[in-house]
């Protein structure tokens, strides 16, 4: 048996490997197992499917004029900078990166050793989805698992791992990474993550905040950013944009100065420091003017909302976590998952703790999501 395989015959929709639905690039079952004749507009995969708004096109578009100074040294990113500032209420250093793994993984090397830990919800993303890139950029700090109700972990929890072996021959704990809004679309209070930077700071630990979804967050918590990020404990954020309506480019805000110390380095090493640094920061001027960034975030959170108030009347529809920004997850049927692949909609089954992920978007409709209703409702009858 030849097991050469090209990545042609590898892609999912060729052949047999397409017919059977399976994606030997990433291992992961195929959305598209049904062959479907329906195109649809939008999709609740995930809210990476989205366009960029009209704003930061907009603003990128204002930036792609004359010639400007690169690696940073321009006015967009110093304005973005300056207006991420101002968002959070206080002094911080911020660079701008391709991508949420980037960010997060060069932000959690710069809190750490690498005979250090960081310690995460079982189903982070730092955990589940980076394909270890935490640890090759740290050259090697371990992830420590905790696992919590919700997505969430609590600050005993923390403290017992960091209380499990205090020997030389164990990773030392040193970071505690927090996902905002979390993995099951559950958003941590204050009062939740003043505990757990409280805990952190007895134990001597750094707080590391993954915000892919952290517009999300703040509009479903209707609080200001400050008292969730800095005022809480949290040290580095994520600030990703993306999911949000940026084109490319998440924010790594750090409230703690001491942790910027050479991260522009890290960067370049990275290959993350961009030479046209402003396509990736005006579109981040775009999203932080009259608050843009919130409005989208709040619609997306509303459509899920709409999702949830749907789907819960249905009896063979089971709503797994509180839906508290713009995602809602599911228990169906496998045939009701199958029928609704073959109806073209394109959605996650293996995401989070299991069930059907249906992630809303800052540009999703409400015609979107009351068509994807109906045909679950027919689905349901077939």
């Amino acid at each position: 048996m030849n097991c050469k395989l090209s990545l042609i015959s590898c892609w999912p929709f060729a052949g047999v490997v397409g017919r059977l639905g399976f994606n030997c690039l990433t291992g992961i079952e195929s959305m598209t197992d049904h062959q479907s004749t329906k195109t649809r507009e939008r999709h609740f995969a995930s809210d990476n499917y989205s366009g960029v708004c009209r704003e930061a096109w907009a603003a990128m578009e204002e930036a792609n004029r004359g010639h400007v100074s690169a690696y940073g040294e321009d006015q967009w990113t110093r304005r973005a900078s300056d207006m991420l500032r101002d968002l959070f209420e206080t002094d911080c250093e911020v660079f701008f990166v391709f991508n949420g793994t980037a960010a997060n993984s060069l932000s959690l090397a710069s809190m750490s050793q690498s005979y250090h830990s960081i310690l995460c919800h079982d189903y982070a993303h730092v955990e589940r989805d980076e394909c270890g890139a935490p640890e090759f950029f740290s050259n090697g700090t371990k992830v420590l698992l905790i696992p919590g109700p919700n997505g969430k972990i609590r600050p005993d929890d923390v403290e017992e791992m960091v209380k499990r072996r205090t020997d030389i021959h164990y990773p030392k704990p040193k970071v505690v990474s927090v996902t905002q809004a979390t993995e099951m679309g559950t958003c941590y209070t204050v009062e939740e993550l003043e505990a757990l930077g409280c805990r952190a700071k007895h134990l001597g630990l750094k707080m590391h905040m993954d915000g892919a979804r952290f517009a999300n967050a703040v509009a479903s918590l209707d609080l200001k950013p400050k008292e969730i990020t800095w005022q809480a404990g949290v040290d580095v954020l994520c600030f990703g944009g993306t999911k949000n309506g940026t084109p490319v480019g998440d924010a790594v805000v750090f409230f703690n100065h001491e942790l910027a110390h050479e991260f522009d380095y890290r960067c370049k090493q990275s290959g993350q420091l961009a030479s046209k640094m402003r396509y990736l920061s005006a579109p981040w001027v775009g999203m932080l003017q009259d608050n843009v960034w919130l409005k989208y975030a709040r619609h997306a959170n509303g459509m899920a909302a709409l999702m949830e108030e749907l789907l819960s009347p249905i009896n063979e529809v089971r709503i797994m976590f509180p839906r508290e920004a713009n995602s809602v997850f599911v228990e169906m049927p496998r045939h009701l998952i199958d029928y609704m692949h073959g109806q073209g909609w394109k959605f996650y089954s293996f995401i989070g703790e299991g069930g059907c992920r249906l992630m809303c978007s800052w540009d999703t409709r409400e015609e979107d999501v009351r068509a994807f209703v109906d045909d679950l409702k027919n689905g349901l009858r077939a």
